[in-house]
């Protein structure tokens, strides 16, 4: 069988099995040759049957996924993301570790503080005379390869993913929107992606 990843920067590195309070999924990791940048995927049920899957590409958040900020929303995404896929009892959750739309942990503190000063989060980065945003979702792609996933039922807000997946051949067959976590402190975050970024507010 023609291996999945064999022009693609990614290389398998190992799978195991991952119990969370959301159930048991199943690990995959992958590596970077390029950058030796390290990325996952969560999946549980049968996904490659060719039927279109329950998924979300999730881009790593410490400050929201693991340190519980409520400056954005992104623990709560996951959380419901990972819970939606226990509920379907088959999903993917495609992890890409891409702090901060992908500037990094490190700037992302110093855009924090900009925006402390009152800057929204597009400016604080064009302050630092970073990119608004440099992830990458082309590498959601070739994990999804791997996976024999070729069809989505994405949780999202963004177009952008919406767009690139389709783009590549990712077919995202319906968008599920993913509306939770917001709070006094996060809702200038959130307007901001709606009003410059164009993500979708249901």
């Amino acid at each position: 069988m023609t291996n999945p990843l064999l022009n693609s920067p990614l290389r398998f590195v190992a799978a195991c099995r991952l119990p969370t309070q959301w159930g048991e999924f199943t690990m995959h990791g992958f590596e970077d040759t390029r950058s030796g940048q390290e990325h996952v995927a969560l999946t549980m049920g049968n996904i490659d049957d060719g039927a279109p899957v329950l998924g979300r590409v999730h881009s790593e958040c410490l400050t929201g996924d693991a340190l519980f900020s409520r400056r954005c929303d992104c623990g709560p995404q996951l959380e419901a993301a990972m819970k939606a896929v226990q509920a379907a009892g088959r999903g993917v959750i495609v992890y890409l570790r891409q702090e901060g739309r992908g500037i990094g942990l490190i700037n992302k503190i110093r855009a924090y503080q900009l925006q402390d000063q009152g800057l929204d989060t597009v400016e604080a980065n064009v302050a630092l005379g970073l990119p608004v945003d440099a992830r990458d979702f082309v590498l959601a792609k070739h994990i999804l390869d791997y996976l024999h996933i070729h069809a989505l039922r994405l949780m999202t807000n963004n177009p952008q993913k919406v767009d690139t997946l389709n783009a590549v051949g990712i077919q995202v067959v319906e968008r599920v929107p993913l509306h939770v976590g917001q709070n006094q402190d996060n809702a200038r975050y959130l307007q901001t992606k709606v009003a410059k970024m164009g993500h979708f507010v249901n």
